[in-house]
């Protein structure tokens, strides 16, 4: 399949998209958007509106204001709502490439599956990058329930 690169300022661009619910968005998320940014020419982040499989404590519009403000400075990353598949919003943001963190081996099954269907629908690849050993343990759930007990969650944070 030929690769589809989006043209920007008449210059090919390599553009990836990071996808997810982030809610919070921690710094093993931030880990993984500063290592595919030496991938990639170009990063959207995308927020998933929401998640059959989850609750969200924040509205996707909340949780895109918190992750464009960690990003403010960085020219090569947008931040962006999304209702639909995510291989859709890949496409529609003329990404061939998905990118996904893996923290263990249960996310790495969880990812393969979703990484086959992605190329069957329409040839989106999707890289797994592993987690950061000294950030694996940091989940977005585990944030949330830590913030719901009243804990300080900012050393989890970007």
């Amino acid at each position: 399949m030929i690769e589809k690169l989006s043209i920007v300022n008449s210059e090919l661009k390599r553009t990836g998209v990071f996808t997810g619910s982030f809610d919070p968005f921690t710094i093993g998320h931030d880990n993984i958007v500063r290592r595919a940014l030496a991938l990639f020419d170009r990063l959207v982040i995308g927020v998933v509106e929401s998640n059959v499989h989850k609750e969200h404590a924040a509205s996707a519009e909340e949780r895109r204001k918190a992750i464009a403000a960690v990003y403010a400075n960085e020219p090569r990353v947008e931040v962006k709502v999304y209702g639909d598949l995510a291989v859709d919003f890949a496409h529609r943001e003329g990404a061939r490439y998905i990118i996904k963190g893996v923290r263990s081996v249960k996310d790495f099954e969880y990812e393969q599956e979703m990484a086959e269907i992605n190329r069957n629908i329409n040839g989106t690849e999707t890289l797994l990058l592993l987690a950061d050993p000294s950030l694996a343990y940091i989940s977005s759930s585990m944030v949330r329930e830590l913030r719901h007990y009243g804990k300080d969650i900012s050393m989890y944070l970007p």
